[in-house]
């Protein structure tokens, strides 16, 4: 009769105890959205569903998320994780693209209107991804990016303003832009 001495420690799954507190915190975050939730009223409106819908959904995926990370941390790890890309170190440059896209965004919202702003933001914060990225941006990129950024606004902005009937800033009195 033989005797099972375990695992031997080379192949017993080690526990990364950041992984686990990034699911923990995932968690976390998905119980006080929840907590959130229940201070909305529940009143249902269109098609039975009510303020509190979304937060609530919201909610459970992070709470579930972040189980399901907290599980992967403890028996040894996120698997199949590749190597980071990118430098050593953080990119001025390309964060100072990023940033001002950003900026230029809360700025022009309401000037410039929604789908203005946006197809700009995008391609500020594409110009600097592609620097950090270690890419010297193709001179089409200009156009490109401001074809995809507004192919992305355009049908963001008519969701909000026509399907959801959320007042978003356009740049016109008829709200088109």
């Amino acid at each position: 009769m033989s005797v099972d001495r375990g695992t031997p420690p080379s192949l017993a799954p080690q526990r990364h105890l950041a992984h686990t507190f990034i699911g923990c915190g995932a968690m976390g975050l998905g119980a006080l959205i929840g907590f959130g939730a229940l201070s909305i009223p529940s009143n249902a409106g269109y098609a039975g569903v009510g303020p509190n819908f979304l937060p609530w959904v919201v909610a459970v995926a992070l709470c579930v998320c972040g189980a399901l990370l907290a599980r992967q941390g403890w028996t040894g790890g996120y698997r199949d994780m590749e190597p980071p890309t990118g430098a050593q170190q953080g990119d001025w440059r390309a964060l100072a693209w990023v940033g001002g896209g950003l900026l230029t965004n809360a700025f022009l919202i309401e000037r410039a209107g929604f789908i203005v702003a946006c197809t700009l933001c995008f391609v500020l914060a594409a110009r600097g991804l592609r620097l950090a990225k270690g890419e010297p941006p193709p001179r089409s990129a200009w156009l490109s990016d401001t074809c995809v950024g507004a192919l992305i606004a355009a049908p963001t902005y008519w969701l909000f303003t026509k399907g959801l009937a959320i007042s978003l800033p356009g740049l016109t009195s008829t709200g088109w832009f």
